[in-house]
């Protein structure tokens, strides 16, 4: 099934993931053998507390008294300030020059043109709990009171959502231009509940090797031009097989690259519609090869694949998806109506694209694999939060 449909009601895991997750709850409590561990260290205190004895001598005298003779045993105890928030009041005084003249300074920097306001250490932990931490509106406003002892409203979590993305708006603009400018870019999307409702989203993605953009939308055409990297972008597009990201809109870029990793998958579900069949295996060995061939190459300061290396595994997959379109006769019909027998429009893929699937083993520069993108898009995904007023554009480089 797709990854859009991860969380359709009755979807049970994997096979291999059920065992996997049964293995991990045998696990022993406690840390794993290789985790990284950590311990409570000594270290110089940020407050010394000292305590003297107190009471009676069995001698009879007060030791309030006694000689101080010093530290006997000391303990150290990390521990978080009482939760007060503090309100800080800004005088700004009048002052009377010789010349006759009032002067009145100028207000502070982050204190608003109001009487009463919020500083901007409040709104930064407010963003904080919100982005990073992913809390909601509701409990991030109880968690704010209850820890920092100020009250505060929803509608001041999203003011300061909003302020939040204007201020980083120029560095979204310059990520947007060094993604577009790239030779190369992974380009991906992924499924997120957003909104009052929970309503079902696509979160769109465009990532380099030093950078990622992200933009909230839906998975249509119309989006993809919204999110403005695809329109302008002239290099490579690295992509799983969705149709929009082959659509003609996008000819003026340098071509596609298919994720190889996307692909292995999809031929892994052929060997298992096909259990006698040896096409899909010998699909992925040769795949598999050419990435192993093209990190030799990249490795070495190559170009391009050796040609000794490439060709004959390029020739054992053309090979093997020409097996595979025999096995898998074409249903007749409409192209885009009529359903087709499994692991048919793979091979149809491979066939007509074939551009697409190996441009990687003549440009070392091109990814075989899309594995950059997947990877940040699902960590980025967690650090979401959508407003009512609209939308927040989060970049990270």
């Amino acid at each position: 099934m797709p990854p859009s449909s991860d969380d359709l009601p009755g979807r049970r895991m994997p096979r291999k993931q059920r065992r996997a997750a049964g293995r991990a709850e045998k696990r022993k409590q406690g840390k794993q053998p290789g985790a990284p561990g950590s311990a409570m260290c000594w270290a110089e205190p940020d407050v010394t507390v000292d305590y003297y004895p107190q009471g009676t001598c069995e001698c009879g005298t007060g030791l309030e008294s006694a000689a101080d003779l010093g530290v006997a045993r000391s303990f150290q105890q990390l521990e978080t300030p009482e939760p007060t928030a503090k309100r800080i009041q800004h005088d700004l005084h009048r002052g009377l020059c010789g010349c006759g003249r009032e002067h009145v300074p100028a207000r502070p920097p982050g204190v608003p043109d109001s009487p009463v306001s919020i500083g901007p250490n409040l709104r930064a932990l407010a963003v904080y709990l919100m982005v990073f931490q992913h809390v909601p509106v509701e409990r991030c406003r109880d968690l704010i009171g209850d820890v920092a002892g100020a009250a505060v409203s929803a509608g001041f979590i999203h003011s300061c959502l909003r302020t939040a993305a204007s201020l980083v708006s120029g560095v979204i603009k310059l990520i947007a231009a060094l993604v577009t400018a790239a030779h190369v870019a992974g380009f991906d999307e992924t499924t997120l509940r957003a909104g009052p409702a929970g309503q079902k989203k696509y979160v769109l993605g465009a990532f380099t090797e030093q950078h990622s953009l992200l933009f909230l939308g839906a998975r249509t055409l119309e989006s993809f031009r919204d999110f403005g990297i695809l329109p302008e972008f002239r290099g490579v597009v690295v992509s799983d097989r969705y149709v929009n990201y082959f659509h003609p809109a996008w000819n003026h870029t340098a071509g596609s690259q298919a994720c190889l990793a996307h692909l292995l998958r999809d031929y892994e579900d052929c060997a298992e519609a096909y259990p006698g069949a040896h096409w899909p295996a010998q699909a992925q060995r040769a795949l598999r090869a050419l990435i192993r061939a093209w990190h030799d190459a990249r490795g070495a300061g190559l170009a391009a694949i050796p040609a000794a290396a490439a060709d004959p595994l390029a020739l054992e997959f053309r090979r093997a998806v020409a097996v595979g379109l025999a096995s898998v006769p074409r249903v007749p019909g409409p192209k885009h109506t009529t359903k087709q027998r499994p692991g048919r429009e793979l091979p149809e893929f491979c066939r007509h694209r074939e551009d697409a699937v190996l441009r990687f083993t003549a440009d070392t520069r091109v990814w075989p694999t899309n594995n950059i993108s997947e990877v940040r898009h699902e960590v980025a995904c967690v650090e979401w939060v959508t407003r009512k007023e609209g939308r927040l554009m989060m970049a990270a480089g």
